[in-house]
């Protein structure tokens, strides 16, 4: 069986980890060997990187140093650890990819999407997800889960930007999905945990008998 890349996508609090466990664990019960890896992050540079990116801090973040470290921390994730997995038959699942930069830097931060294209160019041209899952629910549901499950440890860099910023990120999301419908299949992430389960094994079923 070949390796298969499946991403995950949406803002926050959709419950992409949630599925991204549950997941692993039904296609590890059909006998697919797993590789659960995250966007930034995955490899020890890359998650050096993620906390460079995260971290709330005096000095501002200018939006093309933002992108700039985005794509280095893809780069050494794909070569390190995702390409590999997929070259040995591994399903790669990935907490968020490339439409996070074009969700949260292009729609969020409205940073030109040739600019992104450019990158993508240079980083992993001609290479995208098999399938990649976008859960989606209103950003004000979202925000408030995210709230519950942050606690006392309080939000990272990005979470504390304003409901407009997610509001341009969801719509970047939804446009991409209705641009490329056979790859980027939406999930409607307001229902149960279970239910959202049972879509997404739909999905990934369909994967898993394709050639």
């Amino acid at each position: 069986m070949r390796g298969r890349f499946i991403t995950f996508e949406g803002g926050e609090g959709v419950g992409k980890s949630t599925q991204l466990a549950r997941s692993s664990a039904w296609l590890r019960e059909q006998g697919v060997e797993v590789v659960l890896t995250r966007e930034p992050g995955g490899t020890p540079r890359a998650e050096r990187l993620r906390q460079v990116l995260v971290e709330r801090g005096d000095e501002p973040m200018p939006e093309a140093c933002e992108l700039l470290l985005m794509f280095a921390a893809r780069a050494t994730h794909l070569g390190n650890l995702v390409r590999p997995a997929l070259a040995r038959g591994a399903w790669v699942l990935c907490d968020r990819f490339t439409d996070a930069t074009y969700a949260y830097q292009g729609g969020g931060r409205g940073m030109p999407e040739s600019d992104i294209d450019a990158l993508v160019n240079i980083v992993h041209p001609g290479f995208a997800p098999d399938l990649t899952v976008l859960l989606d629910a209103p950003v004000g549901t979202g925000l408030a889960r995210a709230r519950e499950r942050n606690g006392s440890s309080g939000p990272d860099r990005f979470e504390t930007e304003q409901h407009e910023f997610f509001e341009r990120v969801r719509e970047a999301y939804l446009a991409r999905a209705r641009r490329e419908p056979r790859r980027m299949r939406v999930v409607d992430a307001t229902v149960s945990v279970d239910a959202v389960e049972r879509s997404i094994r739909v999905l990934l079923g369909s994967v898993l008998e394709s050639p």
